[in-house]
């Protein structure tokens, strides 16, 4: 678990340093397994449809509902690191 902790904390510092920005879908992917890995599943109401972009972000983590913690940090580390 410590160097899970580790690799995962690693990817999220490269994530801020990557060559070039990912895509949006990308993006949204980081944003669920970090929130996943970060704060469990999603427990917030479904913002409102005059924000489109929480909208998107609580989709993308409200559809990795039920992902344990490592499993969301481990995907978290390997997408991180086919970006870099």
């Amino acid at each position: 678990m410590a160097d899970l902790q580790g690799d995962f904390d690693s990817a999220v510092a490269n994530s801020k340093s990557l060559a070039e920005r990912p895509d949006n879908a990308t993006l949204l992917k980081l944003y669920a397994l970090y929130k996943q890995a970060s704060s469990g599943d999603v427990t917030e109401k479904k913002p409102g449809f005059g924000d489109m972009i929480g909208r998107a972000k609580w989709d993308a983590w409200n559809a990795v509902k039920g992902t344990s913690k490592d499993d969301a940090m481990q995907q978290y580390v390997d997408l991180i690191g086919s970006l870099s």
